[in-house]
């Protein structure tokens, strides 16, 4: 197959420490054989087309809610400003996670949506890049980032607010492939 994608594809740690992929457990990419953790070098591998797609909800209150969505919040528009801030998040990822290669981004885009049955704010982000390593965690902090910035427009209505769901829902490129998380019944 054509590279190794160090940044996380949806595989799941073992109990060794080590990722189960299709030839049994292979050792951490972030650990040197002595334990000790590391940058990863992905220099040796080609630059391929990389996408990922995150998704998150912040609930809220009703009275919250209504005024976020009336644009009454003492510290302006919530969604305009989450979406900013969640899409500067994907250009700081590298200086927020330790181990996480800094990424020249192709494309961002992200969506903040009210859903009026639960109270809740769903936060879609897409990130995508041409390089040697994945744009995964670049989608989940623009959401978490995203989220963070409406409790924090919104705090003073409701601080009993809850951000959840985070998730990776896709991802293709490198050679691990495709990961498109299964649909949920009830999700956002």
């Amino acid at each position: 197959m054509a590279d190794e994608d160090e940044r996380g594809t949806g595989d799941q740690a073992g109990e060794s420490g080590s990722l189960a992929g299709d030839n049994g457990p292979r050792p951490l990419p972030h650990l040197t054989s002595e334990g000790n953790a590391h940058i990863v070098d992905v220099g040796h591998k080609p630059a391929t087309r990389r996408v990922a797609a995150a998704r998150g909800w912040i609930a809220m209150s009703g009275s919250a809610y209504e005024a976020l969505l009336a644009g009454d919040l003492k510290k302006g528009d919530a969604l305009a400003t989450a979406r900013i801030a969640g899409l500067m998040a994907t250009k700081r990822t590298g200086d927020l996670v330790p181990l996480c290669h800094p990424i020249g981004l192709t494309h961002a885009e992200l969506t903040l949506t009210p859903d009026d049955a639960s109270r809740r704010v769903i936060c879609h982000a897409r990130t995508e890049t041409t390089g040697p390593t994945g744009v995964e965690m670049e989608a989940l902090t623009a959401v978490q980032v995203a989220l963070l910035t409406v409790y924090d427009m919104a705090k003073g209505l409701d601080r009993t607010m809850e951000i959840g769901g985070i998730v990776l829902t896709h991802k293709s490129g490198g050679r691990s492939g495709s990961y498109d998380r299964p649909v949920e019944t009830g999700s956002a």
